[in-house]
């Protein structure tokens, strides 16, 4: 093997893994805004099944999320699989769904009382308290977490 063709496998697995990595994040930072709503629901039903699917996902090793993501279908219905590049996609997507949700979780909750109360008084409905006053204080928190959390999404690529 030439030299020249090891720096062409070497530069398309690594496109290969900057392309997984862009869709990861595309797919999972908003699925994890969606978990975390879901987390800090009044509901306990809903609450208490996302509180285990975070478990889950934080608690067992990605490779074998991604072992069950692409094995799984065809040992449940025969012959039935996924493509390696969608089972990784999907495993990857989940997986860091449930570390964002706690991310954002964590933002939101980190707001004080007093900034929800002070739009209100302001006339703001609760959903312009959200969009206006709160959620720009949570971006400033979450971007020193979710950078992390990005570099580890290389290095897992």
């Amino acid at each position: 093997m030439t030299f020249s063709t090891m720096l062409a496998q070497l530069g398309a697995g690594m496109l290969k893994s900057m392309g997984i990595f862009f869709w990861t994040v595309v797919l999972s930072l908003p699925l994890g805004l969606f978990v975390s709503f879901g987390r800090m629901s009044k509901n306990s039903v809903i609450r208490n099944i996302v509180k285990i699917y975070i478990s889950v996902m934080r608690g067992t090793p990605l490779m074998l999320q991604l072992m069950i993501v692409y094995y799984g279908p065809g040992l449940l219905w025969e012959g039935n699989s996924v493509s390696r590049l969608s089972a990784v996609l999907i495993a990857f997507s989940v997986n860091y769904a449930a570390y964002f949700s706690e991310i954002y979780r964590g933002g939101i909750e980190s707001i004080p009382r007093g900034q929800y109360e002070a739009g209100q008084v302001l006339g703001m409905t609760k959903k312009q308290v959200f969009f206006n006053v709160i959620l720009l204080q949570v971006v400033k928190r979450i971007v020193p977490p979710l950078g992390n959390e990005m570099m580890t999404l290389v290095k897992d690529t």
